[in-house]
């Protein structure tokens, strides 16, 4: 185990890393690497959240000021951090398979969208769109918007399990997609395919960069959507959860109200993907209904299961390495392959400017998660930072 000394000298020199090559893919996934190094070491837990807040409040931004497309990546794993978490109350600790996960993320985005663009006034007559400061008030707009269509959902499907339930929720996911596609006429809701924007962004501190401003707001959302889970997973909810997911029928003998029980489990994993909803849509200023395909809800999925299904820590690690994978690795791979093939190199007599277009890494994203997911379900079924309970049921 890694103990003060080795973390501290670590997180100093995947920093000093990525200032000397802030361009390098590698040194930025030293860096990333460090927080987990630090979030396994063998240290006291004052240290351990001095050194991870360090590194988030202070090192991530002077980062991001050397290589801006950096803080992205940082704020596109906040946001999917965010997702999983909410999938993992789902899926890790009801145990109830929710497979259009993804319709909650776009209720949130299109609650924004809607008054906080020009296109507000198509819908509503006029008066928009809102203030920015309004935003702010959109996050619990969006919360609840999404808690309540968590709800609609669980209400049809309360006598279901397993197949079936994955079933409905997958149609519950397309059916919001294809309403967000036709939903032009005869009133214009959500300007069909074509989309809305532009979206208005919230207001920033002014010492601040619009990049570093949404880092720090879905740094502190993060934050917030992790105690929570932590309240959660201890409280009689979290054991009823736990307690269901292991037998519904036991559990009801035991007194659980399954009813009750399902319902404020959709509701809590929809408000966080409809806050996160809120934050995507004024973040990219535009969205249409391609942003929220049933593949996103599958790669939300991919994360809750590679983590670790019911571990807080295992959704955090699962989203950040499926989403470095998908942004950084496989695209940063094609990029050098392509620099390769332009410089017309040689390998064991083969010319690279021969290699097929269609041999690109970044364009077989989903086969490369697919073949992990099949060899963590063989190595390691329990997910990289399992909860205690699976590990133990899997004898690790």
């Amino acid at each position: 185990m890694i103990h003060a000394a080795a973390s501290i000298a670590l997180l100093i020199v995947s920093g000093a890393m990525v200032a000397v090559f802030p361009r390098s893919i590698l040194a930025f996934l030293v860096f990333q690497g460090s927080l987990v190094a630090i979030y396994v070491a063998r240290i006291p837990a004052w240290l351990r959240a001095l050194l991870l807040g360090t590194a988030l409040l202070v090192m991530m931004p002077v980062i991001g000021a050397w290589n801006g497309y950096y803080l992205e990546v940082a704020t596109q794993v906040g946001i999917f951090v965010a997702l999983a978490l909410g999938l993992n109350i789902v899926v890790g600790l009801a145990g109830l398979l929710d497979l259009g996960y993804v319709a909650f993320f776009a209720v949130g985005a299109y609650t924004w969208a809607i008054v906080g663009s020009p296109h507000g006034n198509i819908v509503f007559g006029g008066g928009f769109p809102l203030s920015p400061w309004a935003f702010y008030l959109f996050l619990v707009v969006g919360l609840l918007v999404a808690a309540g269509t968590g709800i609609l959902l669980g209400l049809p499907v309360l006598r279901l399990r397993g197949d079936y339930l994955a079933i409905v929720t997958l149609g519950f996911g397309e059916v919001i997609r294809v309403l967000a596609n036709n939903l032009d006429k005869p009133i214009n809701l959500t300007n069909g395919p074509k989309g809305i924007t532009p979206i208005g962004r919230p207001p920033v501190p002014p010492f601040m960069s619009y990049s570093e401003g949404f880092y720090f707001l879905v740094l502190l959302i993060v934050i917030v959507v992790i105690l929570v889970n932590r309240r959660l997973e201890d409280s009689h909810i979290g054991r009823a959860w736990e307690a269901m997911r292991e037998d519904e029928l036991a559990a009801q003998a035991m007194g659980v109200p399954l009813v009750r029980s399902k319902l404020l489990a959709f509701a809590c994993g929809a408000s966080f993907a409809g806050v996160m909803g809120v934050v995507f849509s004024a973040k990219q200023l535009f969205i249409n209904p391609e942003s929220f395909t049933f593949l996103e809800s599958i790669g939300v999925l991919a994360m809750v299961i590679l983590g670790g299904m019911g571990s807080i820590p295992g959704a955090v690690v699962g989203a950040t390495v499926v989403t470095v994978l998908n942004l950084q690795v496989l695209k940063g791979f094609s990029l050098w392959l392509n620099e390769l093939k332009n410089a017309d190199v040689t390998v064991l007599g083969y010319n690279l400017a021969n290699l097929p277009t269609q041999l690109e890494p970044a364009k077989y994203e989903r086969m490369v998660f697919g073949i992990i997911l099949v060899v963590m379900m063989i190595v390691r079924p329990q997910g990289l930072f399992p909860a205690r309970r699976r590990q133990r049921e899997l004898g690790q």
